[in-house]
């Protein structure tokens, strides 16, 4: 296996787990938490702007550590 074969199956191994947890742990419990049909469409629409969050945070956290991955042992 080549170095960028293991970085993309690294890549999507993560985001499919990210997705199920998602699913899991955010979505539904959100659709479960209300009975009209409504209720639960605009709840799991709102679950996606906590998926925008955890995406953004994630990306922020990466870009931090490849910028400081040369400072940190000096």
């Amino acid at each position: 296996m080549t170095n960028d074969q293991i970085i993309y199956t690294v890549a999507i191994g993560s985001g499919v787990l990210g997705l199920i947890a998602y699913i899991a742990f955010i979505l539904i419990p959100a659709w479960g938490a209300y009975s009209r049909i409504w209720q639960r469409v605009a709840a799991s629409f709102l679950t996606l702007y906590v998926l925008a969050a955890f995406i953004i945070a994630g990306a922020a956290g990466g870009a931090a550590v490849v910028y400081f991955w040369d400072r940190l042992g000096s």
